[in-house]
């Protein structure tokens, strides 16, 4: 049995804009090339419309399938395998301590970080929405399986309200979640710090657009103020995952790892 963390481009999506993209390009060549049904004026505004739809889809399909393709934990790139092992590396947990993964997905990052620290244990949280819906808790504990890993758990758990009493672990981690929840993502952080034990550490991955995080150095700022300690932001992508030139067209150009201790 091997393990099997799909990828994080779903490939529902790739499917659906490759069909649009057949779509638009029949309909155009139907009743905007061929004129079927139709003539003047009405076609050349159905032949710019539908030209304009089958660009669209087109590209973004193109778009998608290089994300998929750079993703995949089996292809040439394994950008993905890259980025969890990368976090993992920075997971360090003493013996008999709990680690916590929110937003496990396929169970990557837990089952990365419990390889690291077998002396640990791990619980991984997601609520395995219909966005990405090859991922399950069924899925994350066949991979832990597959990957001979004993010490972790999954449960299904919402970010935004954790069900867990405050400093409940000595480790929270997490890669590439925050951003896709809509909402206040500084209070996300918070909501993950609450469970984290005095004197734990905190490992997060993730894509901090100003736009959805808000200024960040303010937020680092006000932790210090409470007293953590060695808290920073470090970027992930000008070379220590990804490259620079990848990460512009990935669209994770403000990848970046939070950490310190509470």
């Amino acid at each position: 049995m091997k393990a099997d963390y799909k990828n994080w481009v779903p490939k529902e999506v790739l499917v659906l804009f490759t069909a649009c993209t057949c779509v638009s390009f029949i309909l155009l060549a139907v009743f905007g090339i061929a004129g079927v049904g139709v003539s003047g004026t009405f076609r050349t505004v159905l032949s710019v419309l539908f030209a304009l739809f089958f660009i669209g889809f087109g590209a973004a399909a193109v778009l998608f399938l290089r994300w998929y393709r750079a993703f995949d934990y089996n292809g040439k790139r394994q950008m993905a395998r890259g980025i969890i092992e990368g976090t993992a590396k920075y997971v360090t947990l003493p013996s008999g301590g709990t680690g916590l993964d929110v937003g496990c997905g396929s169970g990557a990052l837990t089952i990365a970080a419990a390889k690291r620290n077998p002396e640990a244990s791990f619980v991984g949280v997601d609520r395995w929405g219909r966005e990405y819906a090859s991922f399950s808790q069924k899925l994350c504990e066949d991979n832990a399986r597959a990957e001979g890993v004993k010490h972790v758990h999954f449960l299904r758990a919402d970010a935004r309200e954790l069900p867990f009493p405050d400093e409940s672990f000595d480790l929270v981690t997490s890669n590439y979640v925050y951003h896709n929840i809509p909402g206040d993502r500084q209070a996300l952080l918070r909501e993950s710090l609450r469970v984290l034990k005095k004197g734990g550490r905190f490992v997060i991955h993730d894509i901090f657009y100003p736009s959805a995080y808000g200024d960040m150095q303010a937020f680092l700022k006000s932790l210090q103020n409470e007293g953590y300690a060695e808290v920073r932001l470090i970027p992930t992508a000008d070379g220590l995952f990804v490259k620079k030139c990848e990460a512009r067209w990935m669209m994770i150009a403000d990848s970046a790892l939070l950490m310190g201790i509470k």
